[in-house]
């Protein structure tokens, strides 16, 4: 039962994390050449992005025929799709954060492999954050 709840997730992390390693996403000078269009442009993330789309376009078309997830009971899906001040103010703040550090949740977990220290500046960052919200928000 263990390897059933966590290797698929296990796999798929080490999966995604090689995946940005190989396409340059743990360099944070990457993700601030993405965003600095009137300068020096880095297009790489783009083809990163691209790349994900096509993969989840193909994924999925195979969904809704699916009666539940090969590795789960049930899918988990979201259940609201408005946008709240919360919603809008935390997707502007990550993007800040984003731009400044280089790095987002998944980089910043792949990069512990590549440079620790700046890995665990982020991370820590990242859950003083997240800390943060649960004490303003309860949760």
């Amino acid at each position: 039962m263990i390897l059933r709840n966590y290797l698929p997730p296990l796999a798929s992390g080490l999966l995604f994390g090689a995946g940005l390693a190989l396409g340059g996403m743990t360099d944070p000078a990457r993700i601030r050449g993405f965003l600095d269009i009137f300068g020096a442009w880095d297009p790489t993330l783009a083809f990163v992005m691209g790349g994900a789309v096509l993969v989840m376009a193909v994924a999925w078309r195979f969904v809704p025929r699916m009666t539940k997830p090969i590795f789960a009971q049930a899918f988990a899906l979201p259940e609201r799709s408005d946008l709240t001040p919360q919603l809008v103010s935390g997707a502007t703040l990550f993007g800040i954060g984003w731009g400044l550090a280089g790095l987002c949740p998944g980089p910043g977990f792949a990069i512990l492999a590549i440079a620790p220290l700046q890995a665990v500046v982020f991370l820590a960052s990242l859950m003083a954050g997240m800390a943060l919200h649960r004490v303003m928000f309860k949760g």
